[in-house]
This record gives C-alpha cells, sequence and structure tokens, in this order.
C-alpha cells in the first residue's frame, strides 16, 4: 500500500474541500428553481382543491333541488321548461 506524505495529505484535503465547494456552487441555482415548481404546484393543487369543493357544493345543491322536487312532483327542477327525468345529461333517478 502506497505510503502519503503529510504534503500529499494536505493535497489530498484541499482538493476534497474545492470538490465541495464547486459542487455547492454547482448546485446553489437549482434551491430556488425547485422551491419555485414546489410552491407553483401548491398553488395550483390549492386552486383545483377550491374548484373542485365549489363544483361538489353545486353538485350536492342540484341534488337536494332535485330530490326536494321528486317529492313534491315537480321534474322540471331548473325551469328549462324540459321534464329533468328525459333531459339529457340530468342524473334525476326516475
Amino acid at each position: 500500500m502506497t505510503q502519503f506524505t503529510p504534503d500529499q495529505w494536505i493535497i489530498i484535503g484541499l482538493v476534497f474541500v474545492l470538490g465541495i465547494l464547486v459542487g455547492l456552487f454547482l448546485l446553489s441555482g437549482r434551491g430556488k428553481k425547485w422551491k419555485t415548481l414546489y410552491k407553483e404546484e401548491v398553488t395550483r393543487r390549492e386552486a383545483v382543491e377550491a374548484e373542485y369543493k365549489m363544483a361538489e357544493t353545486e353538485w350536492r345543491e342540484r341534488d337536494s333541488l332535485r330530490a326536494a322536487a321528486l317529492k313534491t312532483g315537480k321534474v322540471d327542477v331548473d325551469d328549462d321548461g324540459i321534464d329533468d327525468r328525459i333531459e339529457p345529461g340530468t342524473q334525476t333517478p326516475r
């Protein structure tokens, strides 16, 4: 096995430290990039969740109106003049 002199150990240590510093310097720009991408993803997810929540509220309200209309015998819940039992795109049970 090769024996290193103290001078060689100092050079090896300096090369190691230089490698760490160069690596940190090269990766420093990416830190902002992934943080920005993460924040954009979080805002996008929150927007999708909020949109889904609003749509779900609308769906629940529409279903409750249909259920109430079926109990009262009214078959045109959205007042468009078309029987909701035969209107395309409605989910009213018969």
